[in-house]
């Protein structure tokens, strides 16, 4: 199983979540966060507010999938996230070792269904 962590421009979330859905990702956490670096430019998204020109507002999406849909859930990702210009985000994809669902003790791929 691989955990995948995106962090994307919020304007591009729900075009993101809907072709993941489509493409039947198991589920997906949405958390609106402030990123520091990773060549996220402040300046880009600068606003009259002094504390948003340095820690302006994008979103993480995470979810956890069997190792064959991982890459191709990452290429949703990015091409749903592109748009060409500094900022457009990063994918992070690690391994999970184990995953149990709390209500039936499922454990493993069996435990990422519904």
């Amino acid at each position: 199983m691989k955990e995948i962590k995106a962090y994307i421009r919020t304007n591009r979330v729900e075009k993101v979540v809907e072709a993941l859905k489509k493409a039947g990702v198991p589920g997906i956490t949405v958390v609106k966060v402030h990123p520091v670096g990773y060549g996220f430019d402040a300046n880009y998204f600068s606003t009259t507010h002094e504390i948003t020109k340095i820690y302006f507002e994008i979103t993480k999406l995470e979810m956890v999938t069997n190792d064959e849909d991982s890459h191709r859930f990452v290429e949703i990702i990015r091409n749903g996230a592109y748009t060409g210009s500094k900022g457009d985000g990063m994918i992070f994809v690690t391994p999970v070792e184990m995953a149990v669902k709390i209500r039936t003790g499922a454990i493993g791929e069996s435990g990422l269904e519904s």
